[in-house]
């Protein structure tokens, strides 16, 4: 099962083999070299496959936890100063997406959205400390029954040119339901109160609308 985001792109990658590997079969004559261009161009497809892959999985949704937004590694367990919507001091947890993960971003909680926004920046890699406020990211806020308001924003990366956000002020969010997709990495930081209980590690690697986050 693929994305919808990839569809397009699937298509033309496929299309675009299909003609290579005919031209390849027709005008090269060095079997060696032939094999090389035949093999190359297989893995880019699937590459492609695999990046825009949408597993279907058996979430455990629960109003009483926070689940992962995304597949991926978690980089930063941290209490900071949320300096955009609370203004104030959170718990940020933070994962980092390699283009192998899967990047369906889902809503980390049920409830309402009642803020989202999109931020024009820069491509610094996903890991550098100022990404989260300089990089290209959309900022989403979900009014939890549990947690009250849960910010989580998508970064764009030094790879990731290319952030869809679904969440639109009003959306009724559903607990790891699609609200977005990140195109060829990047990572995803989530804004919890100073209260929550972290239940997950530093490197930890989590899979998005099944691993707790936090309850």
């Amino acid at each position: 099962m693929f994305h919808r985001e990839g569809h397009k792109i699937i298509l033309i990658t496929l299309l675009s083999c299909i003609i290579i590997s005919i031209v390849v079969d027709k005008f090269i004559s060095i079997a060696f070299l032939k094999n090389i261009l035949l093999f190359a161009n297989l893995v880019l497809l699937v590459l492609i496959l695999q990046f825009f892959r949408n597993p279907r999985r058996n979430f455990l949704l629960s109003e009483e936890k926070v689940l992962a937004s995304v597949d991926g590694k978690v980089v930063v367990i941290e209490e900071v100063f949320e300096p955009e919507y609370f203004k104030d001091k959170r718990l940020q947890v933070s994962i980092f997406m390699s283009p192998v993960n899967v990047h369906v971003t889902r809503y980390p909680v049920s409830g309402e959205v009642i803020y989202s926004k999109y931020h024009p920046g820069k491509y610094l890699v996903a890991w550098h400390p100022k990404s989260s406020e300089e990089n290209e990211r959309t900022t989403v806020v979900v009014n939890s029954s549990t947690f009250g308001p849960v910010l989580f924003r998508q970064v764009a990366g030094a790879m990731a040119r290319r952030i869809v956000n679904y969440a639109k002020v009003g959306d009724e969010a559903i607990q790891a339901e699609d609200s977005g997709f990140i195109k060829f990495g990047s990572r995803v930081d989530i804004y919890l109160p100073l209260d929550a209980e972290i239940q997950v590690a530093l490197n930890q690697k989590v899979k998005g609308g099944v691993t707790v986050l936090a309850k």
